[in-house]
């Protein structure tokens, strides 16, 4: 269940998913008094973060976290954490409460049970939460055929994040879970090029979720998916 926004450029997609965003967590602050948001990581939405940023809004009222992480230090090149507090944790948003996933656990299996003590009190359901999906048809770090996806996917889980380790892809991650992601009021794919499309158009044909992870995103009646998309 989705709905797919076209864009002639990254710039026009970026200006309309900001509108999205800034828009969604208004009307929670006003209904609520806060607001939570879960971003991904990767180079896709540093200039959407970026322009997130200098936004006019509540910040201190805005509560943020991350979709997965790798299982790295805060330091280190490959960290979600580190990439949303160099572009979105900035200027005015610099004010938002910030909660990582990762911890000081040796790995994510030992760690993710700490990480989903502290989000018990991360406000749920998200108002905004911000999807991407790899080449492989993964999304969050759910990765086809790695060992723990089936956990990470269980819609009867009551766990709020999971360690995994990708087939196709370094490093050990940490997650959100299937039922977390989907306790959203909106959820947005973010995904630029012709490439992304393919891999789309070719997780609508199948339903083997376990091949494409993406599918129990887009294939499911719980919550209706926003994809933003352009060519480049």
């Amino acid at each position: 269940m989705f709905t797919l926004n076209k864009y002639a450029s990254s710039q026009l997609l970026n200006e309309d998913l900001n509108a999205h965003i800034v828009s969604a967590l208004k009307q929670a602050i006003k209904q609520k008094g806060h607001a939570s948001l879960a971003v991904s990581g990767g180079t896709t939405p540093i200039p959407l973060f970026i322009m997130l940023s200098q936004q006019d809004l509540d910040w201190h009222r805005v509560f943020i976290t991350l979709v997965d992480d790798r299982w790295v230090d805060d330091i280190h090149e490959a960290s979600n954490e580190k990439l949303v507090k160099t572009y979105l944790l900035q200027n005015k948003a610099k004010l938002a409460n910030f909660v990582g996933l990762k911890n000081s656990c040796e790995n994510p299996f030992v760690g993710s049970v700490i990480t989903d003590k502290l989000l018990t009190k991360f406000p749920m359901p998200f108002d905004v939460l911000i999807l991407g999906m790899g080449e492989d048809g993964h999304t969050a770090s759910l990765f086809p055929r790695a060992a723990n996806l089936a956990a990470g996917l269980d819609m009867q889980s009551d766990r709020k994040v999971i360690g995994m380790t990708p087939l196709t892809a370094p490093f050990d991650r940490i997650t959100l879970t299937l039922p977390t992601i989907l306790n959203s009021q909106n959820i947005y794919l973010h995904l630029v090029g012709q490439v992304k499309m393919n891999v789309l158009e070719q997780a609508e044909k199948g339903n083997n979720i376990t091949e494409m992870p993406i599918r129990a995103i887009l294939q499911q009646d719980k919550v209706n998916i926003t994809i933003f998309w352009t060519a480049s």
